[in-house]
């Protein structure tokens, strides 16, 4: 059953790889979808480069009405520099650790995003895709937690899996990212450390000289605007990749890896011009089966998925309605029953108070 947003998930259907083992899965992959293309790899660095330079140059010589065109353009690119990142951190980009970690501080730098933090972070939920309690990306409150919540965290909450889900990345990295203490291990808190002095060292330096050069209005200019448009990418990349009223979140002891993998990971096809840019981080179900699918393998990956496993593929476009659709029924989550909007929960608890 491949589902859309006019075909939900059939989840009685997706039982069925209840018993289903993540390599019974990748043995039906072609072999070359895990050899990595160091041509391929820097020619893509190289092209993006140039390309976020051009956005650039555009938003410093455009009159004021194309700019929010180079805004969307430049923004769009730095998420490009975040995918090749993403691939550094899951090493699926070069074989030699140091140049992982090299190319991912590069490329993470502009974002100001600490590489090892969002690393070990982002590895954590791969292995807990999908599982309360565990998974650490755009996981829902179970209506227990929500009500037990302050009411700050009420109202944030009901925004950020709301109408303003396009800050949510803005929320989580400020709030996961810069505490290297709260990792666990002595190594681990090292690296994230390194990390958070690069970024910070970097923006202590970079922001004071764009302001004295360029003003304040520089800075928003050629920096936050970009990067706001660079988190709204982040943060509907990440809510998609995961989140639909028919998919389904499973406690720990009916967690399926495979299951979990395949089925509960969203592949959405994007304009092409949006792909490119960001080098087909939404063919996302493969990445999810293994990290070690480097970005320019993970078409031909999905094609196989297709011919070996579509009935348990999920599948849709992006459109505003796909995002309205998640925004007004993926709030809170329970095992038992799937989803439940804040609307329903406050429906009920009225009730209930009444009584």
């Amino acid at each position: 059953m491949t589902a859309s947003i006019e075909k939900p998930l059939n989840l009685t259907s997706a039982s069925d790889t209840s018993n289903l083992r993540l390599k019974d899965i990748l043995k039906t992959l072609p072999r070359e979808v895990f050899v990595k293309n160091p041509r391929k790899a820097w020619t893509k660095v190289i092209v993006n480069v140039l390309l976020v330079a051009v956005g650039y140059v555009g938003i410093a010589v455009s009159p004021w009405y194309l700019l929010p065109l180079m805004w969307i353009f430049t923004g769009t690119g730095l998420t490009g520099f975040f995918v090749i990142g993403h691939d550094c951190g899951h090493r699926s980009f070069a074989n030699r650790r140091w140049v992982n970690d090299l190319v991912g501080h590069l490329a993470f730098l502009p974002l100001i995003f600490p590489f090892h933090a969002w690393r070990h972070g982002h590895n954590y939920h791969h292995k807990h895709t999908n599982k309360i309690g565990e998974d650490n990306a755009w996981q829902p409150m179970t209506a227990a937690d929500y009500a037990a919540a302050p009411k700050a965290l009420q109202i944030a909450y009901s925004l950020i899996f709301g109408p303003m889900w396009w800050v949510g990345s803005i929320a989580h990295w400020a709030k996961v990212h810069f505490m290297w203490w709260r990792f666990k291990g002595q190594q681990k808190q090292e690296q994230v450390r390194f990390s958070v002095l690069v970024v910070v060292i970097a923006a202590a330096i970079g922001f004071p000289l764009l302001i004295a050069t360029t003003g304040i209005w520089g800075f928003v200019k050629f920096w936050f605007i970009p990067w706001m448009v660079y988190h709204f990418w982040m943060s509907t990349f990440t809510i998609v990749h995961h989140t639909a009223p028919d998919i389904s979140f499973k406690p720990a002891a009916e967690w399926n890896e495979a299951q979990a993998q395949l089925s509960g990971t969203v592949h959405c096809d994007y304009p092409r011009w949006v792909e490119f840019l960001c080098h087909d981080i939404n063919v996302h179900v493969p990445h999810h089966l293994s990290t070690a699918i480097p970005w320019y393998n993970l078409r031909l990956a999905h094609s196989s998925l297709k011919e070996n496993w579509q009935p348990h593929l999920y599948e849709t476009k992006f459109s505003w309605s796909l995002m309205k659709r998640i925004a007004d029924n993926c709030h809170l989550y329970n095992p038992a029953g799937g989803y439940l909007t804040l609307e329903e929960f406050n429906a009920r608890t009225n009730t209930n108070f009444k009584k």
